[in-house]
């Protein structure tokens, strides 16, 4: 499947954790299998399957309700997949910075820069509209920016 590939990478970016992300991934994709009878093309099969991904992320994230610091959450240290120097990843204070974002914001930006979905996409994706997606990408790059801006001052 082509989508296969990206939905893994924008799954590993939201959770960091690989095996989560596979974990996840599969889930995503027996829900599409299963409800595959209810797509009606209305938009193209990847923005579909990326909701049921997403609601597949959201889901793990609302029964786990972990009560920790952004900086402990997986997708904080590192996205796995960036090129490593020396064992450090290039980048790092960005993706660090993307980490602490909230999901939705994290979401946002990730479809929008990393997996090239339109605006229009997102929204269906994250079930909101354009308009709200535009917020949450401002605001997350707004966020990335402060983020990175006081971690270079120290």
């Amino acid at each position: 499947m082509a989508e296969q590939e990206s939905l893994r990478r924008f799954l590993l970016s939201l959770c960091g954790d690989p095996a989560e992300a596979d974990d996840i991934a599969q889930d995503a994709l027996m829900n599409a299998y299963v409800a595959s009878a209810s797509f009606r093309g209305a938009a193209r099969f990847s923005t579909w399957l990326f909701r049921i991904a997403y609601n597949c992320f959201i889901d793990r994230v609302r029964k786990r309700k972990i009560q920790t610091s952004p900086l402990d959450h997986p997708a904080a240290q590192a996205v796995p997949g960036a090129e490593a120097t020396d064992g450090r990843f290039r980048h790092e204070d960005l993706h660090r910075a993307i980490g602490q974002l909230p999901d939705k914001e994290r979401a946002a930006l990730l479809l929008f820069y990393m997996e090239d979905k339109s605006v229009k996409e997102i929204a269906a994706i994250l079930e909101m509209p354009s308009g709200s997606v535009r917020a949450y990408l401002s605001r997350g790059r707004q966020h990335v920016k402060n983020f990175l801006e006081k971690w270079k001052t120290r």
